[in-house]
């Protein structure tokens, strides 16, 4: 049965008066995943823009590493053993903002991308568990949600990924956003903005499957009762992330040489154009390098993954939860005693 407006609020101060006093997690009522009902779409947008910024944020430098640690031939310049000795050389040799170059575009894409994420994924997640579960959890329901969100997800932010990783390689010729934008436009074509949108749709709808499923996993064994605890949440991130991560590293390779369209490896290959498509570039990159070549930046991958989605998941869920709470406290103050 639903709870009313002012007996909501009501719980969910009992619920936090009984967290303080047994110093157990603050919560809201009864299960955390009972409050959806009340939650509106651009709660969960809000929410979803919130947490992507600051995933994106926080973590770019590292990031930066990852985009130019996976290059196929680097230049003996920017060879990297660490993330931790390629960000120190970095910023000793190109300076101190160097590694975030391109976060402005970054930004820009990563707000509206993960407001649509979000929203799609708890609207389809319920609507399937419904279907499947009979209102529970289900895995399958929360792995084919995560897929479909990204499909939406991947629409926005794939320019942004173009733009952003051809701004993180070594000797990037582009001065800044717009003349990336105007520079790939004029010599590529519009186009050149989506070449990676399938070989991104192949990485991501696995890698987001595998995140989404270990999350509610994690979730099920440390917070059972669905609270709002944010130490769970933290922790069943980093640990999607991780294990997302690891498990798709191949096809982030891939995809990072058809943003860049690294112009030594495929000159080298007597590439002429520009490479296009999944099959194409994992031909090319075991030419390159073999099966060790689908790993590189494997390290800074799951350096990067792993604080981003223990970031994401726990604002996602802090603010889900605050402006729910905000919302049933303005209810119940305009509603009848």
């Amino acid at each position: 049965m639903e709870l009313s407006p002012k007996r909501a609020v009501a719980t969910l101060e009992m619920s936090q008066t009984k967290g303080k006093d047994d110093d157990e997690p603050f919560t809201s009522d009864g299960e955390y995943e009972s409050l959806p009902p009340h939650v509106s779409v651009t709660t969960h947008m809000t929410a979803g823009a919130v947490a992507g910024i600051l995933e994106h944020t926080v973590m770019y430098p590292v990031d930066s590493v990852k985009t130019r640690m996976q290059s196929l031939q680097p230049d003996p310049n920017a060879q990297y053993r660490n993330v931790y000795e390629a960000l120190k050389r970095i910023i000793q040799t190109e300076g101190v903002f160097r590694p975030l170059r391109g976060l402005n575009i970054t930004m820009m894409g990563a707000g509206p991308a993960h407001a649509l994420y979000f929203a799609c994924y708890e609207r389809v997640k319920r609507s399937l568990s419904d279907i499947i579960q009979n209102g529970g959890n289900s895995h399958l329901a929360n792995g084919m949600a995560g897929s479909v969100a990204t499909v939406l997800h991947d629409a926005v932010m794939n320019p942004a990924e173009v733009v952003k990783q051809r701004m993180q390689m070594y000797n990037s010729p582009y001065r800044g956003l717009w003349d990336c934008v105007q520079t790939v436009t004029r010599t590529e074509g519009i186009g050149a903005f989506y070449r990676s949108y399938s070989t991104q749709l192949t990485m991501n709808i696995p890698f987001q499957a595998v995140h989404f499923i270990t999350y509610e996993l994690m979730q099920e064994q440390l917070n059972p009762q669905r609270h709002y605890n944010p130490g769970s949440h933290i922790v069943s991130g980093a640990a999607a992330g991780a294990v997302s991560a690891a498990v798709t590293t191949p096809l982030d390779v891939c995809k990072t040489l058809l943003n860049t369209q690294e112009n030594v490896a495929l000159n080298s290959m007597k590439i002429s154009g520009h490479l296009t498509g999944m099959a194409n570039a994992f031909r090319t990159v075991y030419r390159l390098g073999g099966v060790p070549a689908f790993f590189k930046g494997v390290q800074a991958r799951v350096i990067y993954q792993m604080p981003s989605t223990a970031i994401a998941w726990s604002v996602y869920e802090f603010f889900k939860y605050f402006l729910t709470k905000q919302q049933l406290e303005q209810a119940a103050g305009s509603g009848p005693l």
